[in-house]
């Protein structure tokens, strides 16, 4: 590695944190009994339709961290995003176990704050979006808060707060969108084939990206 280019201080943090089992403390277990009851609540309710929504925004994240570690393999320099700092474990140089149990609940969250009527209208848009819109720029603000902290990182200036919106869409709202796709499903054979759907994309990349080529 980093024949290419010389990398950032923040992508060599993150690269040495990655799936080192060092790092781990024992309150991942706790988030991930919570996460676990979250789903618990919704299965017991029958709403399955939930389960797969929250499920939905998870394997989205995933395929833009996969993404985001192949562009770091690419360039040599860095990834669009890199966290650094305590965690409880770096699954990859943009995510760490704490992240992803937050996705984790985010698209629980995301549906539980959609109307029920699904045609109605919010701010004069598709209800949808416009929770998605809300969500996604409050998951960029707290992004720039992290960033001021010096625990996330942005390299490049076409993915950075001074182009916040292409983080807003290709960040966040697509996930958003795409479990309101879920979510609305006609059925729930239609439901999982969509959420499988990604969830086998993910699957495959990191097979191949990590476990074959070893590049994430």
């Amino acid at each position: 590695m980093w024949l290419l280019a010389t990398p950032t201080p923040a992508t060599v943090e993150a690269v040495r944190l990655v799936r080192d089992a060092s790092q781990f403390k024992w309150y991942a277990v706790a988030l991930l009994a919570l996460v676990f009851l979250a789903y618990a609540h919704e299965v017991e309710r029958g709403r399955m339709d939930i389960v797969a929504a929250g499920l939905a925004v998870w394997v989205a994240d995933w395929f833009n961290e996969i993404l985001n570690s192949l562009v770091l393999h690419v360039t040599d320099r860095a990834p669009l995003w890199a966290t650094t700092g305590p965690t409880a474990y770096q699954l990859l140089v943009g995510l760490n176990v704490e992240i992803s149990f937050m996705f984790a609940l985010a698209g629980l969250v995301y549906v539980k704050l959609l109307p029920a009527d699904r045609h109605a209208r919010l701010l004069g848009l598709p209800n949808r979006l416009t929770v998605a819109l809300g969500l996604s720029l409050l998951s960029v603000a707290v992004e720039i808060f992290l960033s001021a902290t010096g625990t996330f990182h942005w390299e490049y200036w076409w993915w950075n707060v001074a182009s916040f919106p292409v983080i807003v869409v290709f960040g966040y709202l697509w996930f958003f969108l795409f479990a309101a796709w879920v979510y609305d499903a006609p059925t729930q054979q239609v439901r999982w084939k969509r959420v499988g759907g990604l969830a086998t994309v993910d699957v495959v990349l990191v097979v191949v990206f990590g476990v074959v080529l070893g590049w994430i």
